[in-house]
């Protein structure tokens, strides 16, 4: 985050009305948090029930299409001759007019370009500022679905999702306060840079805005993570200015699992006439080269002519480095994004991290997150590919449109790409569909495109996600007979942004959020189904729960308890196979993301690996061991196996480092309630770096057991961080 420090701010003490006609005013107001939503604000005044148990969120319903009134008193600050006042918010949610002693001074559409006002000729001895907030966009009526933001930059999630029920946040969602500034004062600092070839050499280029009303100075210096300074320049401020410098040596930016994600500090100062700092504007940082190439094999498809186009290059290299991509689809992780804080993001980030993800997509449909966000990433080493805000909806050509998004698009550029861990930008998710209906010559498209181009042009550009060669689906564990093994098996892509296996949420999470008379057995019409268990996904009334599948391996189960340990079995298993299977398809495979990591409240069965708020689903563990870094992995060709039957795997030794290692051996063997059988043992060849080993295909003919799951358990003599584990269905005869 650009920081900006300036002699003094003040927060304010803000209350909030609301009508339901504009050219009305409230007569009555109530405490209001900022940053928060209106809605929130009117539950806690109101005493509401809490949004997340049973269908409580319909209680909502009825503010979105209502006027809001947030207003704050203050008195008239003490100015200096060269002082001014202004109004600072980072983000208001979604169209919105400002007042200032009830004299209208700004309008504006759109909730990521911030407001910066100077108050100051307009100020009294006492004084009231009023943000009034429209009701929530709507294309149409109806539907009521996510069709009604397909003119706007808010997140379509909100107006309801397979996961997501339909609450539509409004209000002051950033960070808001007013602020004194020298009259003179620098708006902007912009630090680019070009690496040379061989990484020696960082060539700088400084840029800053600046509103010059008399001589000032400047001095910007750049720190290592130490605090030493290493680069320095000085001179007297200019309205436009520009400063080249060279850093040699430069240290590089890392995702955590390839290196330190290292960070300079970058210090511009102003000064004013007598010589003392008037203001600071300090960020964040790092050094990296990151470009898409394409996937090794890419070139060579199709094979047949006549020849079209090769599917697009989605391999990241990172400072020249091909990086596996491990990972997974990051959503809000709260409903009103006005109420996360930085510590909420680092708590599931750390989570991320200890899944071994380097990755992280922030999805099209969901907030652009706040700056925290980003700088947490580029502490911990996690790369973030960013979406605009565009989601499964056909997104007009119109100017109005485009205007619109040119707006928004400019200011979440600017502000994001500073950040070292951005390693790719994307015009929004599934576009180019059915659905959608947008292609590359969509104007929203090709709009994005420039203003990536224009802004930040070392920074990868794609158009939608997927895109030829890219996967999204499946999301079950089974889908039209085919189970995932299969499915992944059979599977030829680049890469796997989003596929998912649904679970059931822990107990604890259950219990929360459906009443004790419904919670078991689950059925269609009662708090499940609020919660996306039933109905959640027109391609099957079972998802997400999918009892029909459970019921496929697994005898009915008696208690809620059963169930969930049931469901939570094939989810762990499932996305063991996916991101294992997927991670032996390297080279030509260069990416796995599933869908999803986190939730924004509390659902009853998701493909989340976390339920709300941060409870971990056994999935999550699963994962961590299919993603090490190093790790053996087996082929899992099917996920029920018979009495007598040739049971059958192959063997692999995954690296995704650049260590080199020698001299492994793996002893594979089958366990079975209390009885344990080798059958085999891989003296492992070579193990490069940045490369994967095939090893022997091992088959063994099954015993009779009398239990209903066995385990095939890879042990590494050497090292048992390395080993593996897998769970499967036996069962003593063919039906």
């Amino acid at each position: 985050m650009q920081m900006k420090f300036f002699a003094h701010i003040e927060r304010l003490n803000w209350e909030l009305g609301y009508c339901s006609a504009k050219e009305q005013y409230p007569d009555k107001f109530i405490p209001a948090i900022v940053p928060g939503a209106v809605q929130l604000d009117i539950a806690r005044e109101a005493n509401y029930p809490d949004f997340n148990y049973a269908d409580n969120y319909r209680l909502f319903r009825w503010m979105e299409d209502i006027y809001y009134t947030y207003r704050a008193r203050f008195n008239l600050p003490v100015l200096k001759n060269n002082e001014r006042l202004w109004f600072i918010s980072k983000g208001i949610d979604y169209q919105f007019e400002i007042f200032i002693n009830h004299e209208l001074i700004h309008e504006q559409e759109g909730m990521y370009v911030p407001v910066e006002l100077d108050l100051t000729s307009y100020l009294q001895e006492v004084n009231w500022i009023e943000v009034k907030v429209m009701p929530v966009p709507k294309r149409h009526s109806f539907p009521e679905d996510k069709t009604q933001a397909s003119h706007v930059t808010k997140p379509p999630v909100s107006y309801g999702w397979d996961w997501h029920p339909r609450l539509i946040p409004l209000g002051v969602w950033d960070d808001t306060y007013l602020e004194i500034r020298s009259e003179s004062y620098v708006n902007e600092v912009n630090v680019g840079y070009n690496l040379s070839d061989d990484f020696s050499v960082a060539n700088i280029h400084v840029h800053a805005e600046a509103i010059v009303k008399n001589e000032s100075d400047y001095c910007w210096e750049l720190k290592d993570a130490d605090g030493n300074i290493v680069l320095v320049e000085k001179g007297r401020m200019q309205p436009i200015l520009d400063i080249e410098i060279a850093l040699n040596t430069p240290k590089l930016w890392w995702p955590h699992d390839h290196g330190v994600p290292y960070l300079y500090s970058s210090c511009f100062y102003m000064f004013g006439n007598g010589g003392g700092v008037v203001q600071s504007i300090e960020n964040k940082i790092g050094f990296r080269k990151v470009q898409l190439v394409m996937n090794e094999g890419a070139w060579d498809e199709p094979e047949a002519f006549p020849k079209t186009r090769s599917v697009p290059p989605i391999q990241i290299e990172l400072n020249g480095r091909k990086i596996f991509a491990k990972g997974t689809n990051w959503v809000n992780p709260e409903i009103f994004p006005g109420i996360i804080t930085r510590d909420r993001y680092k708590e599931l980030l750390d989570m991320a991290v200890a899944t071994n993800f380097n990755i992280v997509r922030t999805w099209g449909g969901a907030v652009v997150n706040k700056a925290s966000f980003f700088e947490l990433c580029d502490e911990m080493g996690i790369m973030v590919w960013q979406e605009f805000p565009l989601s499964c909806n056909q997104y007009p050509d119109d100017t109005e449109y485009l205007a619109l998004l040119e707006f928004e698009a400019r200011a979440i550029i600017k502000r994001v790409r500073q950040h070292p861990s951005l390693v790719l930008w994307c015009g929004g998710n599934e576009l180019f569909n059915s659905w959608s209906k947008m292609t590359d010559q969509s104007l929203a498209l090709r709009l994005l495109n420039a203003l990536c181009f224009e802004l930040d042009r070392n920074t990868p550009f794609i158009p939608t996600s997927p895109i030829f060669g890219i996967a999204h689906g499946n999301y079950v564990f089974r889908w039209k007979g085919q189970e995932v093994f299969d499915m992944m098996n059979k599977s030829h892509h680049t890469a796997y942004v989003e596929t998912g296996m649904p679970g059931i949420s822990p107990l604890e999470t259950l219990e929360r959020i459906i009443p004790l008379n419904q919670l078991f057995p689950p059925e269609p019409g009662t708090a499940w189904e609020d919660h996306h268990a039933f109905r959640a996904w027109d391609a099957n009334d079972e998802t997400w729960l999918c009892r029909d599948i459970i019921t496929e391996y697994m005898e009915p189960a008696e208690t809620i308890e059963e169930l969930i340990v049931q469901s939570q079995l094939l989810q762990s298993e499932g996305y063991k196979a996916v991101y294992e299977t997927a991670r032996r398809q390297k080279p030509y495979c260069s990416m796995v993301l599933n869908w999803c990591f986190n939730e924004p409240w509390p659902t009853a069965a998701n493909n989340s690996l976390i339920a709300y708020p941060s409870v971990p689903k056994p999935a999550l563990a699963a994962v961590r061991e299919a993603c090490r870094p190093l790790c053996v992995s087996a082929v899992i060709h099917k996920f029920v196996w018979f009495e007598r039957e040739q049971f059958t795997t192959d063997l692999w030794f995954l690296n995704d480092t650049v260590e080199q290692l020698s001299g492994l051996s793996v002893i594979v063997s089958l366990h079975a309630a209390d009885e344990e059988i080798r059958i085999s043992e891989w003296q492992v060849p070579e193990v490069k770096p940045n490369q994967h080993v095939a090893g022997p295909t091992i088959t063994f003919k099954l015993p009779l057991w009398h239990v209903p799951l066995f385990k095939l358990i890879l042990e590494v003599r050497e090292n048992a961080a390395f080993n593996a584990a897998y769970t499967l269905m036996y069962r003593a005869h063919k039906n």
